[in-house]
């Protein structure tokens, strides 16, 4: 599992907790991916619309210009549980061998 991978996991498992708008989750990811590009956080929100995990929509408009949310589709929470499976067989294999 590459750090793609492992980002793409944090996207899907942030909007498992409900809907969000992109800059919000970008600011979310960057507490724990303080290096990872805004434009490939973006880039990686956009494919996981083209592949049918997420759905966006414009929001309410606030005092800015209107906002794009996101949300999570049931394929996205089936791919969300999958990466989810991976990631934890990785961190057993990685403890296993002794590594921390």
């Amino acid at each position: 599992m590459l750090k793609k991978d492992l980002i793409e996991l944090c996207l899907l498992h942030l909007l498992s907790q409900g809907d969000q708008y992109g800059y919000e989750i970008l600011s979310r990811l960057h507490e724990a991916f303080p290096d990872t590009q805004e434009s490939a956080v973006y880039a990686l929100l956009r494919k996981l619309c083209k592949d049918g995990y997420s759905e966006n929509y414009q929001g309410r408009q606030s005092e800015g210009p209107p906002r794009k949310y996101y949300r999570l589709t049931p394929s996205g929470d089936q791919k969300r549980q999958c990466l989810l499976e991976e990631w934890r067989s990785m961190r057993e294999a990685i403890t296993a061998l002794g590594i921390e």
